[in-house]
């Protein structure tokens, strides 16, 4: 039995939740655990009680909202995200997955529908990484793969905790942060890139997400004077770093379906006329094969190496966060696949560029996504937007294939 979710109560929905934490040019700012966060949370747990869910919330502030089956005692089914958002973020990365959970729980109280396992809309905490580093946070410690009590430790770049922000907040659940049984686990999401919107596909059935390596490195040389220090008596860390860039980029082109970032560069002291004692900057590598990945990784390392011999420089190189490729679960991406089918969608498998909670979640549970095509493919960009025939297709896909793991 297919139905249909009310995608214009989702598109409303979206919009309401996009009031809080206004951008400067129509998107969001709602950075993980501040006061613009928690005012979204807050908003979807009433939204989530209305719906005649009950709500609980874990130590790393993780909120479910369950809706009962039948079956008290089965596991249940899952679907959700996040609502943080980078600092110059869009209305839908994250937010569409949570709100479209919503809708998929609204539709099945609209059709009388009581479903055999209970449904559960999962709200995880600082998915973004963008104030607390690593990314995906409470989905990572729910499924075991980060320590709850280290998580506590990290900082923001002004020196607030984790800890701190759960704290002041009051988002320290009294459930354990840990996992437990779960029948399925299903994302919706934008696809954050233009592969569907490029193609006029409706549904992306995602089989699984590339894997990613983050590392910080720094680059140590001698400050000195701009003006009085000749170019061969230099050891300039900027210029290293601008050759292993460079690199970089050779590196990433040498494979296909790589793909190499460099988000953050930083010099010390930051001064117009002195040459840097120091440089500081971040790589994000990803690849869909971890072979391949992992090759990448050691081809940069031997680069900032040989560069750093070459200049005279010295060097701290840490991979902070290595992500390894993700294949969701066959029976969860058949029902993804069979919804958009019975339901008249186009589609076309396709695999993550972008990390996600699901990803995580797959350690745990059987887990498929479900993306929809993006403006431009644009994402992490107040610009970010899709369309309301877009956000309602999606929105029927997941509410179908809750259902066809659900039990209706």
């Amino acid at each position: 039995m297919e139905i249909k979710a009310n995608g214009e109560r989702l598109w409303n929905t979206l919009m309401e939740m996009a009031k809080i934490g206004p951008g400067e040019c129509g998107g969001n700012r709602r950075l993980a655990l501040t006061d613009e966060d928690i005012e979204g949370r807050k908003l979807f747990q009433k939204w989530a009680a209305d719906a005649g869910c009950t709500i609980r919330q874990d130590t790393m502030g993780n909120i479910f909202a369950r809706r009962d089956g039948k079956s008290r005692d089965k596991a249940p089914v899952l679907s959700g995200s996040h609502l943080d958002t980078q600092p110059a973020g869009g209305r839908f990365d994250g937010i569409l997955g949570v709100l479209g959970a919503l809708e998929a729980v609204r539709s099945l109280n609209d059709h009388g529908i009581e479903t055999v396992s209970p449904v559960e809309i999962v709200v995880w905490t600082n998915e973004e990484g963008a104030r607390f580093a690593p990314s995906m946070m409470g989905s990572g410690v729910f499924a075991g793969i980060y320590e709850e009590d280290e998580i506590y430790k990290n900082k923001d770049p002004e020196g607030v905790t984790v800890e701190d922000e759960l704290r002041r907040t009051s988002q320290i659940g009294d459930v354990t942060c840990k996992s437990f049984p779960i029948k399925a686990y299903y994302e919706l999401h934008i696809e954050q890139g233009p592969v569907l919107e490029n193609e006029n596909t409706s549904i992306g059935v995602v089989t699984g997400g590339q894997g990613s390596v983050w590392t910080h490195i720094t680059l140590y040389g001698q400050g000195s004077h701009a003006g009085t220090t000749p170019m061969e008596y230099r050891k300039d860390p900027m210029m290293g770093a601008s050759r292993i860039i460079t690199e970089l980029r050779e590196i990433i082109r040498s494979h296909s379906a790589a793909v190499g970032t460099v988000g953050r560069l930083e010099t010390y002291p930051a001064s117009i006329n002195t040459i840097p004692g120091s440089v500081f900057f971040t790589v994000d590598t990803r690849h869909p094969n971890e072979k391949i990945l992992m090759q990448i990784n050691q081809d940069l390392k031997k680069t900032v190496n040989s560069v750093c011999s070459a200049e005279g420089l010295e060097n701290d190189f840490k991979n902070i966060v290595i992500n390894p490729t993700v294949e969701f679960h066959q029976d969860c991406v058949s029902n993804v696949r069979q919804s958009a089918d019975s339901l008249g969608y186009s589609h076309r498998d396709i695999v993550s560029g972008a990390g996600h909670d699901a990803c995580h979640v797959n350690h745990v549970a059987p887990t498929g996504m479900i993306f929809i095509p993006c403006e431009g493919g644009l994402s992490h960009d107040e610009a970010e937007n899709t369309t309301p025939e877009h956000v309602s297709a999606g929105a029927d896909v997941l509410l179908n294939s809750v259902m066809a793991s659900a039990g209706a």
